[in-house]
């Protein structure tokens, strides 16, 4: 069984293992506190991890230890592993990134923007470019989350029933048509909006390939790489190591809640959000962004697209802060902060809320799960948990600041 294991002292790669000693007391408070379940951590620096900390229960009630081999939920953190996929299809000239979504998905022609007003006074008008690819890997085609609850399409996704962006009892090809259905919030290419926008980039890597999601993520990435647990479904053998879901409570503590439906294979292929995995999975998985595309003599990316996809692609030159359409985004964390194709990247390190070192890629999960990879250290860290929290735990920032504090040259 693959597990991901300490390989080297911290020290013999400039880590200062007392100050990384700090961090894991900082967060284990939180699980001492009631506030997370468990944890696990892990620091890599030129390609070996130098720290890798377990704490607390993957469930509380039966008193399961959090362990190396534990399984995940990681929601948002499926959206790279998405991206690569479709990154290796643009390589392989079955896909551009310059693709109106159109051309594969023809329910999205004849595109149409908001305008003003809401509800049966809406008023929209023809887009005046079409949706591309890229808008979709850099959410910037236009789309939405019905959760954000501050513009009129958002209501209108909530109408259209897609609450939880998938269409109740749907697969993804008919939860996409549902989307196309909706009014684009604004002109594609123009803002940046979070959206279920790498939901359609999956429709679109089924289209092309011919392949369902799953199967192709599978065969061309997670086997290839030696990533034995991710997927979008837990087997009988699996089931005892997967982590308890969680929901923050009104007194600060955690309660278990529903979680994705994993006892079997989907019906609905989440690219957007449906992948488990364990902590040794994502370590392959960001070495392969680390090292440029490649590992252990298996290359799915040249290194001029791993360089393209964790570069900023706003409009611009833009952060998040300032080219986010929507009041979601304009919270301190997104100062300095570009996106890529798939990922966040560290734009101007002297705004960004934690230390960071120019270039810091990476992404996160809803359920509290987190990478990045910092080139300019040579650095990785990841860190997996499972809680869905209605406030912010604020925890990343001190996560970030405590590893920065870590590293001596």
């Amino acid at each position: 069984m693959a597990q991901l294991r300490q390989q080297v002292d911290p020290g013999e790669v400039g880590l200062d293992g007392k100050a990384l000693d700090r961090l894991d007391r900082h967060v284990a408070r939180y699980v001492d506190e009631g506030r997370l379940p468990g944890f696990l951590l892990a620091v890599t620096r030129g390609g070996r991890v130098a720290h890798l900390t377990t704490h607390g229960r993957r469930d509380v009630a039966a008193g399961l230890p959090v362990e190396s081999d534990t399984l995940w939920r990681i929601y948002s953190m499926t959206k790279p592993v998405t991206s690569v996929a479709a990154l290796m299809l643009v390589e392989e000239g079955r896909l551009s990134l310059d693709d109106p979504v159109a051309a594969h998905l023809p329910a999205f022609a004849d595109q149409r923007v908001y305008v003003r007003s809401s509800g049966a006074d809406l008023e929209t008008r023809p887009a005046a470019q079409p949706m591309l690819v890229r808008h979709l890997m850099t959410h910037t085609a236009g789309l939405t989350f019905a959760f954000y609850r501050c513009h009129p399409v958002d209501a209108l996704y909530r109408e259209a029933g897609l609450e939880s962006a998938v269409l109740p009892g749907s697969d993804l090809a008919g939860t996409v048509e549902a989307y196309a259905r909706l009014p684009l919030q604004f002109e594609p290419g123009t803002q940046w909006n979070y959206s279920v926008a790498t939901n359609v980039l999956g429709r679109v890597i089924e289209v092309v390939s011919g392949r369902p999601l799953d199967e192709f993520l599978a065969e061309r990435i997670f086997r290839p790489l030696g990533m034995p647990d991710a997927g979008f479904q837990v087997t009988g053998e699996q089931a005892g190591r997967l982590a308890e879901l969680y929901g923050d409570t009104e007194d600060g503590g955690i309660e278990p809640i529903p979680g994705l439906p994993l006892s079997g294979r989907p019906r609905f292929l989440s690219g957007s959000g449906g992948m488990v995995a364990t902590a040794y999975d994502i370590h392959r998985f960001t070495e392969l962004l680390r090292r440029g595309g490649e590992l252990d003599g298996t290359r799915l990316l040249e290194p001029a697209t791993v360089d393209l996809m964790t570069r900023n692609q706003l409009p611009g030159g833009a952060d998040l802060r300032t080219v986010g359409s929507r009041p979601a985004h304009d919270v301190p964390g997104n100062d300095g902060v570009g996106f890529g194709l798939g990922v966040s990247v560290v734009i101007d390190p002297e705004r960004t809320e934690a230390p960071c070192g120019p270039g810091t890629y990476g992404w996160s999960g809803v359920a509290t799960t987190t990478f990045w990879v910092d080139p300019s250290r040579d650095l990785t860290v990841q860190f997996l948990t499972q809680v869905r929290p209605r406030r912010s735990l604020k925890l990343y920032p001190d996560l970030k600041r405590l590893v920065h504090e870590a590293v001596r040259d």
